[in-house]
């Protein structure tokens, strides 16, 4: 197998079994969307949805992908060291039972055993844009679901540019509490995600979302293009006729810019081992 090229301090870390200093590699406080690689041998290794901030220094994952990292006790049995099941190419090390995540998992790795392949520039994926109340919960279902590689929690269809929580709560913004879903169409259509989208909130609410009232708390799919939205008109159609009156707005997508919200609210459930109080799922097709 043909290894890439390391520079001298690649090879220290990743040959050598060395540790870069905390706080100065590239990916400590980077939470882009994408696949975390081997840097040596270009092994997809962690996912960045299984990335937390753990206040260590270094990138931390509480989990892996499936059979990608192999676990080898150190000879003093203090710690346990991760390497590329691959290459073997030295990654850091692995805790347990510090409770920073429900998993109870700290992958410590060097941001220089790394590399970063963005799903912002794989042309196989699509996004879909849903709003449908606190985003925790919309993110909630989509993450959950096999062929969506990422959901963010943002905030979309307003007038304020890079909007803050704050702002958004002061509800004078315009914008929706909105999710970007990152999909793969060959795994997932977007009538799917649309379906389930109507199936975990309350379609027919006006003020808001359950407890939660207000501007930025109402029912809306940004969509991108007209197949989109005949897709999600005939998905309404189709709960009115079953009686059901429909409060979801549909909005042109490429009139509004979507805007991540703060890390904090990324991956809320998830990161705390609960679930929504106010979205839950209920067969409407």
């Amino acid at each position: 197998m043909k290894y890439n090229d390391l520079n001298s301090e690649e090879i220290r870390v990743i040959e050598n079994k060395g540790t870069e200093m905390a706080f100065s590699g590239k990916y400590d406080g980077f939470y882009d969307a994408g696949i975390y690689r081997c840097r040596k041998c270009n092994t997809p290794l962690f996912n960045s949805t299984d990335k937390f901030d753990s206040g260590s220094g270094w990138p931390s994952f509480d989990d892996t992908i499936k059979g990608a990292v192999k676990e080898v006790p150190d000879e003093d049995g203090r710690r346990v060291e991760i390497v590329c099941a691959t290459c073997d190419g030295h990654l850091g090390h692995v805790f347990r039972g510090e409770q920073l995540t429900p998993k109870s998992t700290r992958h410590c790795v060097n941001s220089i055993s790394l590399s970063f392949d963005s799903n912002e520039e794989n042309s196989k994926y699509k996004k879909a844009y849903f709003a449908s109340g606190c985003f925790w919960g919309t993110e909630y279902w989509f993450a959950k679901q096999d062929g969506v590689v990422n959901a963010d929690s943002g905030y979309m269809g307003g007038h304020t540019k890079n909007p803050t929580y704050q702002e958004i709560c002061q509800k004078d913004t315009g914008h929706l509490e909105t999710v970007e879903v990152t999909y793969d169409p060959t795994e997932i259509s977007y009538e799917s995600l649309c379906k389930l989208f109507f199936e975990t909130h309350n379609p027919e609410q006006m003020n808001g979302q359950g407890p939660d009232i207000g501007s930025q708390y109402l029912s809306a799919v940004f969509t991108n293009n007209v197949e989109e939205e005949d897709t999600v008109q005939i998905l309404i159609n189709q709960l009115e006729e079953k009686g059901m009156k429909i409060a979801t707005m549909i909005k042109d997508a490429n009139e509004h810019k979507f805007y991540k919200a703060e890390e904090e609210h990324q991956n809320y459930y998830k990161l705390r081992g609960s679930t929504p109080y106010c979205h839950v799922y209920t067969a409407r097709f």
